[in-house]
């Protein structure tokens, strides 16, 4: 049971007391500590920082509402107004207070508010829980798009078929398909070559001309040829390197041989 920790602030010894006996049959709430007066919240508020507060409107040298103005309602943790004059019931709900109780503090009023504040807090964890999901899957996100998809999957006569991307050994343009090359076989995929390239391994892979992306492990050989060259790949393969892709392909042959050695 994750524990919810209050924060009594009021003048009356008594008003306090009252507070901590109303809480103490609930196990889910544990009171960490007293303020007696507007200052000492707001210590108390750096200082322990709870999950709730019980807040006396009336008290000395700062009453309840100056303390929410001084600390900002954005900084408060939950907020339940107490004070023995339901005059002030509108201003507390006007200042976002979670609940308002009249002295002397009804039993089955009190139990509402704290319904009311599990709830709050209920909410509160599942909105956090969300965004941090959603912080995790956007950093995965962004990993996947650093690293390039591992895997493509293309259509056959027989089904979908999955093809790691380390298998490829270069991805040739036809008409509005990329065509896979692994080994003997070759597989179309609907996507043109720029969106395939930005779904790659730019470390892996290399757009070597505008019909071309070889898997950069996969080239044996660079020529040189009249408008840039020609890669030729472990399986003999011969693909044309255009004058402007050049300088890339070969900065990462000699980042490969580095790593190698």
């Amino acid at each position: 049971m994750t524990k919810i920790r209050v924060l009594v602030a009021d003048d009356e010894p008594l008003a306090r007391r009252g507070v901590r006996q109303l809480l103490a049959p609930h196990a889910d709430m544990t009171v960490v500590g007293e303020s007696r007066n507007g200052p000492e919240t707001l210590r108390d508020l750096d200082a322990l920082a709870p999950d709730l507060l019980f807040l006396d409107v009336q008290m000395p040298e700062m009453d309840g509402f100056e303390v929410l103005r001084a600390r900002g309602v954005d900084r408060m943790p939950a907020v339940v107004f107490v004070t023995a004059h339901d005059q002030f019931a509108v201003r507390a709900f006007e200042t976002h207070a979670l609940d308002y109780l009249v002295k002397p503090l009804n039993i089955a009023r009190f139990e509402a508010a704290l319904s009311r504040v599990r709830e709050r807090m209920r909410l509160m964890q599942a909105a956090e829980r969300a965004t941090r999901l959603t912080a995790l899957l956007s950093a995965a996100r962004a990993q996947r798009e650093k690293n390039g998809v591992e895997r493509l999957v293309v259509s056959t006569r027989t089904g979908e078929l999955v093809v790691p991307v380390a298998d490829i050994d270069w991805i040739g343009a036809d008409d509005y398909y990329a065509c896979l090359h692994v080994g003997a076989k070759s597989y179309l995929l609907r996507e043109s070559l720029t969106s395939l390239e930005a779904r790659l391994d730019p470390r892996r892979f290399v757009r070597v001309h505008r019909r071309a992306i070889v898997q950069v492990d996969r080239v044996r050989e660079l020529r040189p040829a009249l408008r840039g060259g020609e890669a030729v790949l472990r399986d003999a393969s011969r693909i044309p390197v255009s004058r402007r892709k050049r300088a890339r392909l070969d900065d990462l042959l000699h980042r490969r041989a580095e790593e190698r050695t």
